[in-house]
């Protein structure tokens, strides 16, 4: 398995941690942004990190069933480690700002589903996928992502998250954001967004 310091350096090396301004799906304000597109989009650098990722899920659960990935960003390692994992994988995605199966995709009552993301920031969009796992009378086994950026404090899920790169970024309401971060124009990069 890949180290913390190795993966941080793909992380540099594509390009996928950027600098800026930004308001992530979760509503909180950044001054960093992990852009895990810049990493799946090259694929020298991010098949490494999928091939350790799925080691540890390995490691961790030995009777997955079903990945279920959020879109759009997680539809990419979604597959990556449904394809390494040789399991079946399905993604859901916004009808009307709420997580939808769509393209006759089904969780089967009962199956064991692993949700899998590219960034966990405060498990918003995880919690909407334990919904629909449970709406579909499924058994959620937990929760893999590429990159934990997770605080204590904000986080939603309860349970262990299994990640390649656990890292510390500093996110703020946007009522206690640092005045150095407000004079930069605001981006809006996460999918929730997307109209």
């Amino acid at each position: 398995m890949l180290s913390l310091k190795n993966s941080l350096e793909i992380l540099k090396k594509t390009n996928a941690l950027i600098e800026g301004h930004f308001v992530l799906s979760s509503g909180r304000h950044s001054g960093q942004y992990v852009q895990c597109a810049k990493l799946l989009s090259k694929p020298n650098y991010s098949k490494k990190i999928c091939i350790s990722l799925s080691k540890r899920i390995q490691k961790k659960y030995k009777n997955i069933d079903l990945i279920l990935a959020p879109a759009i960003g997680g539809i990419v390692i979604g597959y990556e480690i449904g394809r390494l994992l040789n399991l079946e994988t399905i993604f859901c995605e916004r009808v009307k700002k709420k997580f939808q199966l769509r393209r006759g995709f089904v969780i089967p009552k009962n199956a064991n589903v692993l949700i899998v993301e590219d960034v966990i920031t405060t498990g918003k969009s995880s919690l909407e996928c334990v919904n629909l796992i449970k709406k579909s009378k499924g058994k959620l086994l937990g929760f893999a992502c590429i990159i934990d950026r997770s605080e204590k404090k904000s986080l939603k899920i309860k349970t262990k998250i299994i990640s390649q790169i656990k890292i510390n970024i500093k996110t703020y309401t946007k009522n206690n954001i640092p005045n150095n971060l407000k004079k930069i124009p605001i981006s809006k990069p996460g999918s929730r967004f997307v109209r």
